[in-house]
């Protein structure tokens, strides 16, 4: 059904195709990080490198949901991320979502789980960020 809310199980598929695809992107970026900063035994290096690789996965994720609202994984499970109103989603929004599921996430996965216990079934990121994640087709 068109615009109806996809199942957990189906999202959290979804989720894991996508971390595959991260996983991809991560480590081009890596290679990259590695050329410029020749000395990872300075201490420095660690902390940079998660910042960068967050950044990174900020700007994967950013990009995609504000351009089609689907990233490459969502295309293949024929979800897409809208507002909450069913427009496209604004920077400000993709942000605010990308942060939340890094921190719900980080939490033992709080924030997924939440979608097992909310009245309409959304992740509490999409919540937060006024966002919902629809079926296609």
């Amino acid at each position: 059904m068109e615009g109806s809310v996809p199942g957990f199980w189906r999202r959290m598929l979804a989720l894991a195709y996508e971390s595959l695809l991260l996983l991809g992107v991560w480590f081009i970026a890596a290679f990259l990080f590695h050329l410029l900063f020749r000395d990872p035994t300075a201490e420095y290096f660690r902390p940079l490198f998660q910042f960068y690789l967050l950044i990174v996965g900020g700007i994967y994720f950013i990009w995609f949901w504000t351009h089609s609202g689907q990233t490459l994984a969502m295309q293949t499970w024929k979800l897409r991320l809208v507002s909450a109103n069913n427009g496209k989603v604004t920077t400000q929004q993709a942000m605010v979502r990308y942060l939340m599921a890094v921190i719900g996430i980080s939490f033992l996965g709080f924030g997924l789980l939440w979608a097992l216990f909310d009245r309409n079934r959304q992740f509490l990121h999409d919540r937060v960020a006024g966002t919902r994640i629809i079926r296609l087709g």
